[in-house]
C-alpha cells in the first residue's frame, strides 16, 4: 500500500561502524553495552539491535521488560540488561526471556527471588545488577542502605550479584568535579560489597561521553582494582552524535565526532506548491503574514510526527539542496516552507528534515539548539507513525 510520504531512513551499516569505532576507543579496557532503549533512541529497536549484535555487541540495554522482550525476539543470544528493573508481576517474564534486571529496592529483590524460587532455580542462578546512587538521587541504593541490600545475596539465594552500576550525571562537564565525587562514592560502595564477601564480575559506569572523552582507561583501572571488568553503556554516540561538552570541548571529542556516522535521516515530500500575494496569512492564528508575493510548498509532516511546533518561522529544511524556511505555525499533520528563492520546486520533491541533501546538512544538534532541548529528545520524539526504513 502506498503510504504518506514521511519516513525515517536508518543506516544499519553506519550503526555497525559506530559500534566498532567505539570499541576501538574502549581499547580493551571495557565491554560495551549498546543502549537500544526507547526504540533505539527513536531509530527502531528492530533494526538497530541486530545491527549492534552484528557489529559485535554481546550486551544490549533497554528500559523495561516490554522492551527487553522485543529485543530478545530480535536478538536471541545476546545478554539484555533491563535498566529500570522489574515491576511487580514481571519477574517470571524476566526469567522466561533470560533477561538481566537492574535492582536496588527490596521489593524488586522480593519479586525476582519469588520468581526464581517458583522456577526452582539453583542458588546463584539468577544474575542481578545492583545500581548504586552515587549522587544523582534518582535510581539506586544509597551508601547508607547498601548493607541491608547486600544481605539479600546469601549463599542459598537464587539471586547472584553479577554486576554493579551507577549513572554519571555530569560526564560532559569538563572540570570533572561531579564525576570525581561520584567515582569516590562508587569506590566506597564497592569496598562495602567486597567486605560482604561478594564478588561481582562487572562494574558498569559511563556512557557516550566517557568513551569519546577518552576516559575508558580510567574506568578499566578502577574495575581491575576490585577484580572486576569495566562496562560502558554508549547510547547517543552509537547513533552518530556526540554529547556537547561544557565549558570547553576536549580535543578527543572533536576527533571522535569526525569518525562517527549519522544513522538516521528524516524525510518527506512536497505535497503541493502555491503562490500567495503580499498580505496573505500563513497557518494558524496568522502568526506569519507575507510582506511580498511568495511561493510556498506544503509538507505532509507536523508536530504529531515529532516536528517541534516551536520550529515554525524559526528553522529551515532542505529541498533541492537548499535551505527553505518554515513559515507560519506547524500544524499537527502539516507544515509549510518558503521556496520563493528556490527554482523549480514541485510536488514530489524530496525534503530533508534531518540529514544531508547535496552539500547541506541539518543535524539533530541543530534541531535541539532551535528548540532548547537535547539531541536525545529530538530523536525519541519522532512519532511511531513515521516509518523507519532500512537503507
Amino acid at each position: 500500500m502506498t503510504m504518506r510520504p514521511c519516513w525515517v531512513e536508518i543506516s544499519s551499516p553506519a550503526l555497525e561502524h559506530n559500534y566498532r569505532f567505539l570499541c576501538s576507543l574502549a581499547a580493551g579496557e571495557a565491554e560495551l553495552l549498546a543502549m537500544v532503549k526507547a526504540d533505539a533512541y527513536g531509530h527502531s529497536l528492530a533494526l538497530c539491535a541486530p545491527a549492534a549484535v552484528r557489529a559485535g555487541a554481546r550486551w544490549l540495554g533497554v528500559t523495561s521488560v516490554e522492551e527487553a522482550i522485543a529485543a530478545r525476539a530480535a536478538c536471541p543470544q545476546v545478554r539484555i540488561l533491563v535498566m529500570t528493573g522489574c515491576f511487580p508481576g514481571e519477574g517470571l517474564e524476566a526469567l522466561k526471556h533470560c533477561l538481566t534486571p537492574v535492582a536496588w529496592e527490596h521489593w524488586q529483590l522480593d519479586e525476582l527471588e519469588s520468581a526464581a524460587r517458583a522456577a526452582d532455580l539453583a542458588p546463584g542462578a539468577f544474575p542481578i545488577h545492583l545500581e548504586i546512587d552515587t549522587g544523582m538521587s534518582r535510581q539506586g541504593v544509597s551508601l547508607d542502605a547498601l548493607s541491608t541490600v547486600l544481605a539479600r545475596f546469601t549463599a542459598g539465594s537464587p539471586l547472584r550479584l553479577e554486576g554493579v552500576l551507577t549513572h554519571l550525571f555530569a560526564p560532559d562537564e569538563t572540570d570533572g568535579r561531579a564525576t570525581e565525587a561520584q567515582l569516590e562514592s562508587l569506590g566506597e560502595a564497592v569496598a562495602q560489597i567486597a567486605a560482604a564477601g561478594l564478588h561481582p564480575q562487572w562494574l558498569s559506569v559511563g556512557a557516550s561521553a566517557t568513551l569519546v572523552n577518552g576516559d575508558a582507561a580510567r574506568l578499566g583501572a578502577l574495575a581491575r582494582r576490585w577484580g572486576m571488568k569495566a562496562m560502558i553503556r554508549p547510547g547517543l554516540a552509537l547513533y552518530g552524535v556526540t554529547p556537547q561538552f561544557e565549558p570547553d570541548e576536549p580535543p578527543a571529542v572533536a576527533a571522535a565526532r569526525a569518525q562517527l556516522k549519522p544513522v538516521l535521516s528524516w524525510k518527506t515530500r512536497v505535497a503541493g506548491v502555491r503562490s500567495i500575494p503580499a498580505g496573505a496569512v500563513v497557518g494558524y492564528n496568522g502568526t506569519f503574514v507575507a510582506t511580498e508575493p511568495m511561493r510556498l510548498a506544503l509538507l505532509p509532516v507536523g508536530y504529531a510526527d515529532g516536528l517541534d511546533r516551536r520550529l515554525g518561522s524559526h528553522f529551515s529544511l532542505l529541498v533541492r539542496g537548499e535551505r527553505a524556511p518554515l513559515v507560519g505555525r506547524i500544524s499537527m499533520d502539516l507544515a509549510v516552507i518558503d521556496v520563493t528563492e528556490i527554482a523549480g520546486v514541485q510536488a514530489g520533491d524530496e525534503v530533508v528534515i534531518l540529514g544531508k541533501q547535496g552539500a547541506e546538512t541539518i543535524s539533530a544538534s541543530e534541531h535541539a539548539e532551535a528548540t532548547a532541548t537535547i539531541p536525545w529528545e529530538v530523536f525519541t520524539r519522532i512519532g511511531a507513525r513515521v516509518r523507519r526504513v532500512p537503507i
